[in-house]
């Protein structure tokens, strides 16, 4: 059975955590990171199955598989020291990867190693499709999100351009340019960019509009990608995690079904 450790213990990582206690996932959960121990140890101890709060070097040594549910930042911290001792690694702050130097140096010390590095898809769909559509020519990918404002406060973007998300009261695109320029402006809500862009045509290349919408509850993320293959557009509705609004309950999901998929024998899709 697979030991897994979790470095984060905000929404998503708490999510993880209780699929396994609950056997949802067959694999058993080890470690705990936090920057807060003591919210850690609280939320480890209501778990059926307590696994121990520690500090990132020694969950290292402690699972085979890493899973980053903390920030960008933890991803440089967490990934290439898991990496460099052969462990796998799971990366949900996938806007850090927009960071060549970064992804490259994760890459080669994978290859070097021996190790996986899994992105799940998070809170978009279509992933599938647009990996089996870039072995051919991709000419264009557009990502429209539509968030609540509430949502989107306290992004860097939205601070040092000063915009004031209370007085909204219609849709109004707040953002519009390359993936790489709205994973940095807006790093706890757009890793799909970053998702998108290093299964397609790179960061500079993917456009994204980010649309702040208080008729909104849901937060909601529209594809296009055009090419040889053809065309297609996804679309979908996201219910926020009740714990943290920036966060897209399906981000949580798709991290515990890549999980299930790592443990299963039949793998199903592309």
């Amino acid at each position: 059975m697979i030991k897994i450790g979790i470095v984060g213990c905000g929404a998503i990582g708490k999510e993880i955590c209780r699929a396994v206690d609950q056997g949802i996932i067959d694999a058993q959960l080890v470690a705990l990171v936090d920057r807060k121990p003591e919210s850690a140890l609280k939320f480890a101890s209501s778990l059926r199955s307590p696994p121990k709060v520690m500090s990132a070097a020694e969950l290292i040594d402690a699972v085979d598989l890493v899973i980053e549910c903390a920030s960008q930042a933890a991803v440089r911290e967490v990934a290439p020291p898991a990496l460099k001792k052969g462990k796998d690694v799971m990366i949900m702050s996938v806007g850090a990867l927009i960071n060549l130097e970064l992804l490259e140096e994760i890459a080669i010390l994978a290859r070097k190693h021996d190790c996986k590095v899994y992105l799940p898809s998070g809170a978009i769909v279509g992933l599938d499709g647009l990996k089996s559509a870039s072995i051919g020519k991709i000419r264009s990918i557009m990502l429209t999100t539509r968030k609540p404002p509430s949502s989107l406060e306290r992004a860097p973007y939205i601070e040092q351009h000063k915009v004031d998300l209370s007085t909204l009261e219609k849709p109004t695109i707040i953002f519009e340019g390359s993936a790489e320029d709205a994973v940095k402006g807006f790093p706890d809500n757009v890793n799909v960019a970053a998702t998108l862009s290093l299964a397609g045509i790179g960061a500079q290349n993917t456009k994204i509009r980010i649309i702040a919408d208080p008729t909104l509850e849901r937060n909601v993320h529209e594809i296009c990608v055009d090419g040889e293959f053809g065309k297609f557009e996804t679309r979908v509705e996201n219910v926020p995690s009740p714990a943290n609004p920036r966060t897209s309950y399906l981000a949580a999901l798709s991290a515990i079904a890549t999980l299930r998929r790592i443990a299963d024998p039949i793998q199903i899709g592309t």
